[in-house]
């Protein structure tokens, strides 16, 4: 939100307002500092504070803020007060100008690459090298019958360097609420519900590099994709609270997949820095309930949660449908994709992918993390 009266700017973002000066002087305030400073609150005789910030609900929202006559003007969402704040005093009593490190981007058209009459390993190419800069590519090829390609795709990516990783699943998903093709089906995707935002198969030791979801068929009715840089949004995050990132890179969570016939168990925390660069593991539906001190539980959740609510923020999310014959391809390591509820036989595959030499690799992580003399074989 951006509103603008004076010379002054106010711009809102969740849990905080920033204001700008005619100079490009800033100051960014947390909304629970500025609910303390309220000066409605103040005694009219005495001009002391009579109320304490424990008092406030822990999430605080604003309704509106603009700025008006040399104050900032907010109107609180929780319970309707107005607040008023000199600008001169504001900027007197800042403590930052907040987060310099934009949250994650919403614009598809930096995904985009146009597929349409080209050669599949020409498109390959370009999506993949979108996805090292991007982390995801959404490619638009249309056709009639998108199935066929599903294989002559596979070959491009080989073409490439990357190889297709069969998981608990089978080689390839077919995320149909009728599948008869793929093997432990009792799971969310070969459902009609939406699935909020998540990583996949994070509950494995190495979780596939890439996916690719290719569009069969639409549903009559939602079934839409949505994406978000989890890496853009932990350096973001790291700006807003740096404890609560220390939280997410330390702690290791437990992830446990039971279906029928299978089973799976990883610890590992949620934000990763390894051998392979960053890589976020996160599930809500496949998460074990968390165990931690007492003493640290609530801020643990505290932690966890404004994660979350970060990466669901829709102006923070890549949103589209795929047509039939479009692909997204994403790295898995880095952003958290989801899709809303549907209505009819929406058709996707699912296709995980990893480089060739990813047994070479993750041999050569293990052999030098030992710190042997001997060589790899």
């Amino acid at each position: 939100m951006f509103i603008s009266k004076e010379c002054f700017e106010v711009f809102s973002y969740p849990g905080w307002l920033r204001i700008v000066g005619p100079g490009g002087q800033r100051a960014g305030f947390h909304l629970r500092w500025l609910r303390h400073q309220c000066a409605g609150d103040l005694h009219p005789k005495t001009g002391e504070r009579q109320v304490d910030s424990c008092e406030f609900p822990w999430e605080l929202t604003v309704e509106e803020a603009r700025v008006e006559g040399g104050e900032l003007v907010v109107r609180w969402g929780h319970d309707g007060r107005q607040s008023r704040y000199g600008l001169s005093w504001l900027l007197e009593h800042g403590y930052g100008a907040g987060p310099e490190v934009e949250p994650p981007p919403s614009s598809t058209e930096l995904l985009l690459v146009e597929g349409r009459g080209r050669p599949l390993v020409e498109v390959a190419r370009e999506a993949l090298e979108r996805v090292r800069h991007r982390g995801a590519a959404l490619v638009r090829r249309g056709g009639e019958r998108p199935e066929e390609e599903t294989a002559p795709l596979i070959d491009a990516f080989r073409g490439e360097g990357l190889r297709v990783i069969e998981t608990h699943f089978g080689y390839i998903e077919d995320l149909r609420t009728d599948n008869e093709t793929n093997q432990n089906t009792d799971q969310l995707g070969y459902t009609d519900a939406g699935v909020q935002l998540h990583t996949d198969q994070p509950f494995l030791e190495h979780p596939p590099r890439y996916q690719v979801l290719q569009g069969i068929r639409a549903a009559d009715e939602g079934g839409e994709n949505f994406l978000v840089d989890a890496e853009a949004a932990a350096r973001h995050l790291r700006c807003l609270d740096e404890r609560a990132h220390e939280l997410l890179s330390t702690v290791p969570v437990r992830f446990h997949r039971r279906q029928k016939q299978f089973e799976r168990i990883v610890d590992a925390p949620l934000l990763q820095q390894g051998p392979r660069g960053f890589q976020v593991r996160y599930s809500y539906f496949t998460l074990a309930p968390f165990r931690l001190p007492f003493g640290r539980m609530e801020e643990w959740y505290r932690a966890y949660d404004r994660f979350a609510r970060l990466v669901r923020e829709p102006r923070h999310q890549y949103r589209f449908l795929l047509q039939p014959g479009d692909f997204v391809l994403y790295d898995n390591h880095r952003m958290l994709h989801a899709r809303t509820p549907f209505r009819g036989p929406r058709w996707v595959r699912g296709i995980y992918l990893d480089l060739l030499s990813i047994k070479i690799e993750l041999h050569l992580v293990r052999w030098m993390k030992r710190g042997t003399k001997e060589g790899p074989p």
